[in-house]
Parts: structure tokens; sequence; C-alpha cells
């Protein structure tokens, strides 16, 4: 499954990459996420809980970054573990630049499921995953703009 959209957040460049980089504002904006522990400035473990359609299950993983040209750019990967629920897998790219009204961000992202997640139906899914994903950047758009520095 692919993804890919783009958001403007009322704060400089800078900002939004630091945001990016922060634990706390990204647990306060991933839905469901329970925990997240910064192990290096590469490396995080999540705990997410998520409810997608009829199964709801409890998601520990690990992210690694990638800045590949901060501020302007960098990637992730990430894996996690639902127990029976099943698995998800994938990455993303992640671009910022300026705009009239702060940053523009856009992201491609590509994620592969299995198990019980993988035999509700590609459209549940993909419907699903559009809705987090904007859930968590309209949060985050939200809290960076109103704190305008990290």
């Amino acid at each position: 499954m692919e993804l890919s959209d783009e958001v403007v957040i009322n704060a400089p460049q800078d900002v939004v990459f630091a945001a990016l980089n922060d634990p706390e504002i990204l647990r306060d904006c991933i839905p469901g996420c329970e925990e997240l522990v910064k192990h290096s400035d590469t490396e995080l473990e999540a705990k997410v809980v998520l409810k997608i359609g009829p199964v709801k299950a409890k998601f520990k993983g690990d992210v690694t970054l990638k800045p590949d040209s901060p501020p302007d750019r960098f990637s992730l990967v990430g894996q996690g573990s639902g127990g029976a629920a099943g698995f998800a897998k994938g990455g993303a790219d992640v671009a910022l630049e300026p705009h009239p009204d702060g940053t523009l961000l856009r992201y491609d992202a590509k994620v592969e499921i299995g198990g019980k997640l993988a035999q509700l139906g590609s459209r549940l899914i993909q419907g699903t995953a559009k809705k987090l994903s904007a859930k968590f950047f309209n949060s985050f758009a939200d809290r960076v703009g109103e704190d305008g520095s990290v």
C-alpha cells in the first residue's frame, strides 16, 4: 500500500524538522501512541494501540530515522508486531520546503501488512491508513504551528 500527501505547517522549516525528531511531540500526535522511547538520534521504539475495522491490537515496533539532508529531507523505516493481529512494516520519505505560510511537508510512504490485518481487505486498510495519517499530520501541524518552537 502506498500513501502520499502534503500539509502546510505554520512554522519555520528548522522548527518543523526539530519537531519531527522530538519524541514528546510525536507521541502526542501519533494516534493511539501509548509510549515512544528515543534510544538514539536515529532509533525510536513505539507502543501503539489501533483499531482497524473489527481488529484492535497493541503494536510494538521500532523506527529508524535516516536524516538524508536535514532540514530539507529525511526518511524513516519501521516495523511493528501486533501479535495475532499481524504485522506492519514500511518506510516513508519526507521533504520539507519553505512556503509563504511556513513549511510545506510532503511525504511518500509504503507499507506492507500481514496476518489478520491483511485479511480485512485493502479498501478498509487503505481508508484507515489515510485517516490515521491525516489525523497525525493535522495534530502535528496544530501542535507545531501553535508552539512556534520546539
